[in-house]
């Protein structure tokens, strides 16, 4: 059992959060005394954070349903640098547009985990270009850079690997972790934040905001970092076999997000029942020691509970229901995602421009792979020749669609308009 007394640090302890903090008991006092503020830094590199960045936005749920506030900071000003952290190459440079669309479509999932507002616990969601925009470089450099050391910077593990590699960091990259840091003092003006979470990778730069919080305003700041999780087969969370399982609705059906769940490896139910689910410890105790057959249905209650969170009730128990009709009782439903496919693509007829309208393939490789090892079902029959003709007279009646399976439990339905 966790010895944290405040309700925020023992929540997180309890349910797998913590990797590191910079000062426990501290941290532990000042969540007992006070309505505590704590940021996370969200990059906009993509429309949609995916399942990876999942762990991130729990741990706000959880601060704000503690009654803490929390802060999603979307990084508008950084992302026109990039995060060199334990990367092997810069980042390609996005133009302020791009930025302003990805913070768009990141902003959607938030208000399912978080209540905004102006009350004291409402989260508050902010972009750092309000403020890194309009810098004077020459102020920065003289009221911010001083106080950084050249020589610790290069000791942090996410330049020293790339250095080790003999690979090139450019003055661009190294000026990051200086940002973050100034980030986490302008927060702390603004906002009274005291608290910067991320992964453990974000921890060297998370203590350099501390140390420049300390050396710019004698205040006292607090660092704490989840852990990088991986599948119990060492998979990185967030990847399946097409690609990244975004957030938002409009990248990766509730119907897929509900499968990639549900198809979580026996090791892992109760670590992500903790990490992604609102269910009380105990429930996730009684489920976690069912076993054989019975783990099915605990995958099938982890899958519409994270689902539920994320896309709300209904659609998690449209697609559970969806799942439950075609792989248990072999209907076919209109629940399963469904893609349009153009009359002037669909006059070609092969088997391969269904199948790669699905968007269950990365690449038109792959997909072809995927036929010659007999992974692909059309309507039921295995495709191995991605150059199949398939006649209109071969659409299913009760869909109105060519019905693509890939593997076991990937199905997209594709209908000619």
């Amino acid at each position: 059992m966790s010895g944290f007394k405040s309700d925020f640090l023992r929540t997180l302890s309890e349910r797998g959060f913590i990797h590191q903090i910079s000062d426990e008991s501290g941290l532990d006092t000042l969540f007992q005394k006070e309505i505590v503020t704590g940021y996370i830094g969200f990059d906009p590199t993509a429309s949609s954070l995916h399942v990876g960045g999942l762990i991130q936005i729990m741990m706000l749920h959880w601060m704000q349903q503690t009654g803490h506030r929390p802060v999603a900071l979307m990084g508008g000003g950084t992302g026109m640098v990039g995060d060199p952290s334990f990367k092997d190459e810069a980042r390609q440079l996005m133009t302020p547009e791009t930025i302003e669309n990805n913070i768009a479509g990141i902003k959607r999932c938030f208000s399912q985990y978080l209540t905004f507002g102006d009350g004291p616990k409402d989260a508050i969601m902010v972009n750092n270009a309000d403020w890194l925009r309009d810098l004077n470089y020459l102020e920065f450099l003289r009221d911010v850079g001083r106080h950084f050391s050249v020589n610790r910077m290069l000791s942090f593990d996410s330049v020293k690997q790339r250095l080790d590699r003999e690979q090139s960091l450019s003055f661009l990259e190294f000026n990051y972790m200086i940002l973050q840091a100034y980030d986490f003092v302008e927060l702390h003006q603004r906002f009274d934040v005291k608290l910067q979470m991320g992964g453990s990778d974000q921890w060297g730069n998370i203590v350099n905001g501390i140390d420049l919080g300390h050396r710019m305003l004698d205040a006292q700041f607090y660092a704490l970092t989840s852990p990088l999780l991986t599948t119990a087969s060492g998979a990185k969370m967030g990847k399946s076999m097409s690609g990244a399982v975004w957030l938002n609705a409009d990248l990766v059906s509730p119907y897929d997000f509900w499968q990639y769940w549900r198809n979580t490896e026996d090791a892992d139910v109760e670590r992500f029942l903790k990490l992604y689910t609102t269910l009380p410890l105990n429930e996730i105790a009684r489920l976690s020691a069912l076993g054989g057959t019975e783990i099915n249905e605990t995958k099938k209650i982890l899958a519409t509970e994270v689902t539920a969170l994320l896309h709300g009730r209904k659609a998690a128990e449209e697609a559970k229901q969806a799942a439950e009709a075609f792989f248990e009782k072999g209907a076919t439903t209109e629940s399963l995602p469904t893609v349009d496919l153009l009359k002037a693509d669909w006059e070609k007829r092969s088997a391969q421009v269904i199948a790669f309208a699905t968007g269950l393939f990365s690449s038109k490789s792959e997909m072809r792979r995927k036929f010659a090892e007999g992974a692909i079902r059309i309507n039921g029959e295995i495709i191995k020749d991605p150059d199949t003709k398939l006649p209109y007279s071969e659409i299913e009646s009760e869909t109105g669609a060519f019905r693509v399976q890939f593997g076991k439990k990937r199905i997209v339905l594709v209908r000619p308009v």
